[in-house]
């Protein structure tokens, strides 16, 4: 499928047994046919700008109430003329409204096409694209929000400085090609070196954005937070059969990577992820790390609070959970509660949270904090777009940086600059995939041919 100059046309908002339908209209001919649907003697006077019209539709054998939204092109979704006909919510009157308008010169959308429309026009790019469909398909909060922040272009916008930055690095290196070490304006080495930092930076950070927003296809995310030693790691590794993944310390910190693994709490199975302690740092690293486990923490279907219960200080408890995520439920894991010195129960308010009290070293509580977490998932049913649109992302990602340390390894190894520079724009074109650039018309169609008509 690829958009074309034609005028399309698709009911955008199926009745459902709402009171009102939607037909969508795209296209230089969208103007002559709402003239031609329009009833009545006066007409409708359609100009340049913006504009609500009320009236009446005349859809070939009788008229409906129509409340008409004019959005001239450029100024519209995809920079075309757009007309949308909200209409009564009846599926008939709806039908008969939309083959009216195919009668007059329109033709009824592909799956996609509308959006896809506003892709190849400009107006935005694949990865906004795909946050419209994650948007459609989302079933649960975490879901949500992880498509709105690929739609409003947490994404586009990592990559655009990625992107940037590529350009930048390969014109210094193309550009000292032609002259010896001894010119005044060759490039100095360690101006390369400190460029591919920045660079390897910047793509980690859009690598740890797009791993933390995605979400398994079909499996609710859950996350555990907390401050540093409060035993998030040690509960991760508990929860896993025992098996050592996490690093246990005592020393603050040690998690800094987005750790994951499946999770069977009860019968049902989730994604179980650790990452960085609540304000852990403040190195370049842990800034990251803190990065990541943001995106992490906004993209849970359930978190799990991990507080050490031989914890006293009540008033910087009460300030960690006003910095937790709203909109999402949680339980409070009063963990190490083997210790001689730890508290029977949370104090004051935390008491009032659904809380449970557990050792991740003999394993009390653990069987306990499961039926927790399986009854407050019930029901939720994650996208299964968001994972497949993350794997995507991701792979285009991992491939950049594979691209970007050959060209770096062979550029120490004593390989002329002009390969390094080969290989950065080996990088741009793997993420240009992402946001379509450079991506194949039949991976276009693959995607686009999963959304509704209307859309």
């Amino acid at each position: 499928m690829s958009a074309t100059g034609d005028t399309i046309c698709a009911i955008a908002s199926p009745p459902g047994g709402g009171v009102r339908g939607v037909v969508r209209i795209s296209g230089e001919r969208a103007r002559s046919i709402v003239e031609k649907l329009w009833a009545g003697d006066s007409g409708v006077e359609l100009g340049g700008s913006r504009g609500v019209f009320r009236g009446r539709l005349f859809d070939g054998l009788g008229e409906q109430p129509l409340l008409l939204l004019w959005m001239p092109g450029p100024r519209s979704f995809t920079r075309e003329d757009v007309a949308e006909l909200h209409l009564p919510g009846s599926a008939p009157l709806l039908r008969r409204a939309l083959l009216r308008t195919v009668e007059l010169g329109a033709r009824v959308a592909e799956p996609g096409e509308f959006t896809r429309r506003a892709f190849e026009s400009g107006r935005i790019d694949l990865s906004r694209a795909e946050g419209v469909l994650s948007v459609i398909e989302a079933r649960s909060m975490a879901a949500h929000r992880s498509a709105v922040a690929l739609l409003v272009g947490g994404l586009d916008e990592r990559i655009g400085r990625l992107r940037d930055s590529l350009d930048d690095l390969r014109a210094l290196c193309e550009s000292s090609l032609d002259f010896d070490a001894d010119d005044t304006i060759d490039v100095p080495t360690e101006e390369i070196r400190a460029r591919l930092s920045e660079l390897q930076a910047s793509l980690e950070e859009a690598c740890g954005w797009e791993a933390a927003r995605g979400l398994e296809a079909g499996v609710p995310r859950v996350v555990l937070i907390g401050a540093p030693n409060a035993g998030k790691s040690a509960l991760f590794n508990a929860l896993g059969s025992g098996a050592q993944v996490a690093i246990v310390s005592d020393h603050p910190g040690t998690t800094r990577d987005r750790l994951v693994r499946d999770w069977r709490p009860g019968a049902a199975l989730v994604e179980l992820a650790d990452i960085a302690g609540i304000e852990e740092g403040r190195s370049a690293p842990d800034k990251a790390a803190q990065r990541v486990g943001d995106a992490a923490r906004l993209s849970a279907d359930h978190l799990l609070w991990v507080v050490d219960s031989r914890r006293r200080d009540e008033l910087e408890l009460e300030k960690e959970r006003s910095g937790l995520p709203s909109g999402v439920t949680r339980t409070l894991v009063w963990s190490q509660s083997d210790h001689e010195d730890a508290q029977a129960a949370p104090m004051g308010s935390l008491g009032e949270e659904g809380w449970v009290a557990l050792s991740s070293l003999t394993g009390e509580g653990l069987e306990a904090l499961g039926l927790a977490v399986a009854a407050a998932l019930d029901g939720i049913s994650p996208s299964h777009s968001g994972r497949e649109l993350s794997v995507r992302h991701t792979e285009a990602l991992n491939k950049a940086s594979e691209a970007i340390v050959d060209g770096v390894r062979a550029w120490e190894d004593g390989l002329p600059l002009d390969l390094l520079a080969a290989q950065l724009s080996e990088a741009t074109s793997c993420i240009d995939q992402i946001t379509g650039r450079t991506t194949p018309e039949d991976l276009l169609d693959r995607i686009f041919s999963r959304f509704c008509l209307g859309k």
